[in-house]
């Protein structure tokens, strides 16, 4: 059973489509995500994205990364920079944004000044719903003004949390929930701190998502993750409930992939699981 407080931003987020509906009235999301590397994160974050019900996701990043994306499924639309992510970027990105309702970035990209100067500027230039991972949070930490004013979700871990704050977080819940609602505060933005239970405020509001599994130590997770609370941000706009309904789902998913494969499960084992967590829900 889903709490009565999580039913209610669920029936927000997914209502009943209208039999005229057409693409684009359920989410355009554009992600900037991967490396050379880290090819895997751009897919995470786009399957996670389109199995929770957006209607198209582009993704832009490092040629490598989009080129093994745009090979894992023909729904993933790509469109690869030259290199890695720079300034010169910048523009062509900005330019791309018209149309897209909420834009995801950090997951996967390269962890140096040269790529963290370039997601501020862009962090700076956007005018839409953000959704802030992995190295964009490494990005803007000590440089939280530039997030004044903007309809943002940051997603860290432990780690990314302290490396935005300056603040360890152990496992105690109200330690957790003390340290994110006033953070949350102080930043002006909406905060879900990942973990056994997940922690999400907007500075005001407080709620612990206690679905998913130890299992979900795999590498993946969280970019799925990521990947859903974009695809319900660019719906609601509402970005303590996106985060909200997103840990929510995201957890679910992982609990049933992890009773099904246990110390094998894999994070894209959720991609086939998020419709069936949805659809649960919607016969709640």
């Amino acid at each position: 059973m889903i709490s009565e407080e999580i039913g209610t931003m669920f029936a927000r987020a997914y209502q009943k489509r209208d039999p005229w509906a057409h693409k684009g009235d359920f989410g355009y999301v554009m992600i900037i995500a991967g490396s050379k590397k880290y090819s895997g994160s751009p897919i995470f974050n786009a399957m996670g994205a389109l199995r929770s019900g957006a209607d198209c996701v582009l993704l832009r990043g490092h040629p490598r990364a989009m080129d093994i994306a745009a090979g894992y499924v023909p729904d993933i639309i790509t469109e690869p920079f030259v290199g890695e992510f720079t300034e010169k970027d910048i523009k062509s990105v900005v330019h791309a944004m018209v149309g897209y309702q909420s834009l995801i970035i950090g997951c996967g990209m390269e962890r140096n000044e040269l790529a963290f100067h370039a997601m501020r500027r862009l962090i700076e230039k956007s005018t839409i719903p953000m959704v802030l991972d992995a190295e964009a949070i490494r990005a803007v930490a000590g440089h939280m003004e530039i997030l004044k004013g903007k309809n943002i979700i940051l997603t860290p871990n432990s780690e990314e949390f302290r490396v935005l704050t300056g603040e360890t977080v152990g496992p105690n819940e109200n330690e957790r929930k003390e340290k994110v609602q006033r953070w949350a505060a102080i930043f002006g933005v909406t905060i879900l701190l990942k973990g056994n239970s997940d922690i999400v405020s907007d500075g005001v509001r407080v709620l612990v998502n206690k679905t998913g599994s130890p299992f979900m130590t795999k590498g993946g997770f969280g970019d799925v993750l990521t990947g859903i609370t974009g695809a319900i941000f660019a719906r609601t706009r509402d970005s303590f409930e996106s985060a909200c309904l997103a840990a929510h789902i995201n957890g679910k998913a992982g609990e049933m992939t992890s009773q099904k494969h246990g110390e094998g499960v894999l994070a894209s084992d959720s991609f086939v699981v998020i419709p069936s967590v949805i659809q649960s829900m919607e016969s709640e």
